[in-house]
């Protein structure tokens, strides 16, 4: 009789221990699709305040008018040294690009911005830059070129770009700024075409 009761109190013990499971089991599998919910939901929240956040920034983000000086100079060495101010952002790229207008014979020189200026040359052959009519131009490359940080100020595109010196890209990359002046070198000035500046070379 003894082991019909103690039989008898062990079955009730595991039936009772399977129907906690049972429930326990229930619990979690309804908690789990509430947690995928939630996760969801705070990762939709986010991507939308980091748009919002995008849009406001660009929104904010003021037109850059740019500004370039150029200056000239021919050494003992009757080649061109060129120096420049700008107010494009530190580490923007740009292409420094000497032609000989007889002849259209090019020399050119990628730099960098640093501090708001940047120095390039000396162009022209080793025995020296004969006389004549020289143009200078300054080229900012395309956005898709530039540091990170120089694309955050004048966008993707070039989209925040403006002034007089921007234009499109000749490869459809988009606005680029281009600043071109020229310099006469020599004693010959009637072959100097436009607001030339007169170098005597030494």
């Amino acid at each position: 009789m003894h082991k019909l009761k103690t039989g008898f109190l062990l079955i009730i013990v595991g039936i009772a221990l399977s129907t906690m499971t049972l429930l326990v089991g229930c619990s979690d599998s309804e908690e789990q699709p509430r947690e995928t919910e939630n996760a969801a939901a705070e990762q939709e929240e986010a991507a939308s305040r980091e748009a919002q956040e995008q849009r406001e920034a660009a929104e904010e983000k003021e037109p850059l008018d740019v500004r370039i000086l150029v200056s000239a100079s021919i050494g003992s060495d009757r080649r061109l040294q060129v120096e420049g101010e700008s107010n494009l952002p530190d580490g923007a790229q740009v292409q420094v690009i000497v032609e000989r207008e007889l002849s259209r014979v090019r020399w050119r020189e990628r730099v960098d911005i640093q501090q708001g200026q940047f120095v390039a040359g000396p162009f022209g052959p080793g025995s020296g830059l004969p006389d004549g009519g020289y143009s200078v131009s300054v080229e900012l490359s395309e956005a898709t070129v530039q540091p990170e940080s120089v694309q955050q100020r004048i966008g993707e595109k070039g989209e925040y770009l403006a002034g007089e010196l921007v234009t499109q890209s000749r490869h459809g990359l988009g606005q680029i700024a281009v600043y071109t002046t020229r310099f006469m070198v020599g004693n010959e000035p009637r072959q100097s075409r436009g607001n030339a500046e007169l170098l005597q070379t030494p």
